[in-house]
């Protein structure tokens, strides 16, 4: 019985799947096409060296947890249109589009979210009031996640 031949790896395909891990914040990212699966995963000791950093945060999860729960059913939530990471002004050294307290337009940028390297400004829905904002510049976000409360 002859052995079938490996496929070549597409060294181009797996550095775009890094690439979008990096992006997101994903840890690990796998890909299938016509039998072959390609699996792009981080160390665990790359993803574990930021643990000491994040460990301070674990006890404000479930508070932030319930904020998000009940800030999802507010009425003036603005939600992340797509998956991606958040930020809260243009650049590091601009300050915030918003703060708590701030009024807004509509069509007022409130965040940005890039996804595939594109920034995508998030606007508001209406005028009105910043009661909260529910994210942190630079974190990842999910479809449908609540990042602010306008009144």
């Amino acid at each position: 019985m002859a052995k079938q031949p490996k496929p070549d790896i597409d060294e181009k395909l797996v550095r775009k799947l890094a690439s979008l891990m990096e992006e997101t914040g994903l840890t690990e990212i796998e890909y299938g096409v016509d039998g072959i699966n390609i699996r792009v995963s981080k160390s665990a000791n790359i993803a574990y060296s930021t643990a000491p950093v994040a460990a301070p945060a674990v006890p404000a999860a479930p508070v932030a947890l319930e904020q998000t729960t009940n800030a999802a059913a507010h009425p003036g939530t603005v939600k992340s249109p797509m998956v991606g990471v958040v930020y809260t002004s243009s650049d590091p050294d601009s300050p915030a589009f918003i703060t708590v307290g701030d009024t807004v337009s509509e069509g007022q940028t409130l965040l940005l979210i890039e996804a595939m390297k594109v920034f995508n400004p998030i606007l508001a829905p209406k005028a009105g009031r910043v009661t909260q904002i529910l994210v942190e510049s630079g974190s990842p976000v999910e479809f449908g996640e609540p990042l602010v409360i306008v009144e």
